[in-house]
């Protein structure tokens, strides 16, 4: 099953092949924190975290989800959670339009100290980041879990993937990401207009990402090919 789509490259996958080879990392690196645990030794790394990034409209929030579905129904007694790299975006009405995908406008910082709460078995606090206002609103309490999946344009960032135990890079051609985007939108997930979306996914999100894609590609331990 490893590497089935890619002879090249082992770590080539298709979306649900994936799944499996994430999981079984996630669940051996999980083990591994639970073994040292039971051994009164090495506090830190009780849990799994697998850190997942990819384009605009990549399908990084729907194999988040899927692997989440995954681990739940393989072993019920493990908890696992989700955490969007979204919640650390900057207020758009006090940033420059150009900057706002660029992963120094996102508090990183925050989110490699919310992973580390959670790798060291301790309850944080993530800001809470709104769709509807483009601001952050509030704080979000999440207690630690087995496996920790983080997903998001800058998850695998130097200061995030200091924390990830398995990184996954999902990709799809720039068409088939916009079809998504666009259906995203009309859905009601996102309240932007079609004209703007257009605007800003191919003068920002997609020349910001570019400059980042073939570091985080580099870095992943999985590349998951997601046309469908």
């Amino acid at each position: 099953m490893l590497g089935a789509m890619g002879p090249d490259d082992p770590r080539i996958f298709a979306f649900y092949e994936a799944i499996v080879a994430i999981a079984e990392r996630a669940h051996a690196f999980a083990g591994r924190a639970l073994d040292r645990d039971e051994r009164g030794r090495d506090a830190a790394g009780r849990c799994a975290i697998v850190g997942v990034t990819g384009a605009v409209a990549a399908g990084k929030s729907t194999l988040a989800r899927r692997l989440e579905e995954h681990v739940s129904a393989r072993d019920p007694a493990r908890s696992v959670i989700v955490l969007s790299t979204d919640h650390y975006l900057p207020d758009y009405n006090r940033t420059p339009e150009a900057l706002r995908d660029l992963p120094e406008s996102s508090d990183l910082a925050q989110l490699a100290t919310n992973l580390a709460d959670l790798r060291d078995g301790r309850a944080t606090r993530i800001p809470q980041w709104s769709f509807d206002v483009h601001a952050r609103v509030g704080e979000l309490h999440v207690e630690p879990a087995d496996v920790v999946i983080v997903e998001g344009l800058h998850a695998l960032h130097e200061l995030p993937r200091t924390h990830v135990d398995v990184a996954v890079y999902v990709e799809a051609s720039r068409e088939v990401r916009w079809a998504r985007a666009v259906e995203r939108e009309r859905s009601g997930e996102r309240p932007w207009p079609i004209e703007y979306l257009r605007h800003f996914f191919h003068t920002v999100a997609e020349p910001t990402y570019e400059r980042h894609a073939a570091l985080y590609r580099e870095a992943a331990d999985v590349i998951v090919r997601n046309e469908r």
